[in-house]
């Protein structure tokens, strides 16, 4: 396997999917895999960002800028002291479509347990899907 290799993760902010990180951290520190973890939002799930004051509604790029955030910040304890190579992503929509669509069949799609993130990837991913079950 080649650095290259990417780890794909979906990071709701539940335990289930914090298991599927640590998971997917291990397994591409062990193989020199990076780790893309990605978060899907909407309008109604964004956090508020910064720039939203008064009647002003920000650019759809300040609220991904602000749902990316929250997702380093919820994750930051897990990905501490590791060498993997993280990336955040948030996508505006279903992040099991993203997960999906972003993965190449050489890649790995980690999820957690429940969902139906998870029943989407495991039925219409085109590379290999992990399931993890808790801790």
């Amino acid at each position: 396997m080649t650095a290259s290799r990417t780890v794909l993760v979906g990071h709701d902010g539940s335990p289930s999917a914090r298991s599927a990180l640590v998971w997917a951290l291990q397994y591409a520190g062990e193989t020199g895999a990076r780790v893309r973890v990605l978060r899907g939002w909407s309008m109604s799930t964004a956090p508020r960002p910064a720039s939203m004051t008064g009647g002003y509604v920000p650019p759809i790029e300040d609220f991904e800028a602000a749902v990316v955030e929250d997702l380093r910040s919820d994750i930051a304890p897990v990905v501490a002291g590791s060498s993997v190579e993280v990336e955040y992503v948030a996508h505006h929509g279903s992040v099991a479509e993203e997960l999906v669509r972003e993965a190449g069949p050489s890649d790995l799609i980690v999820v957690g347990s429940r969902g139906s993130v998870t029943d989407h990837c495991v039925k219409h991913a085109a590379c290999p899907v992990t399931v993890v079950r808790g801790d």
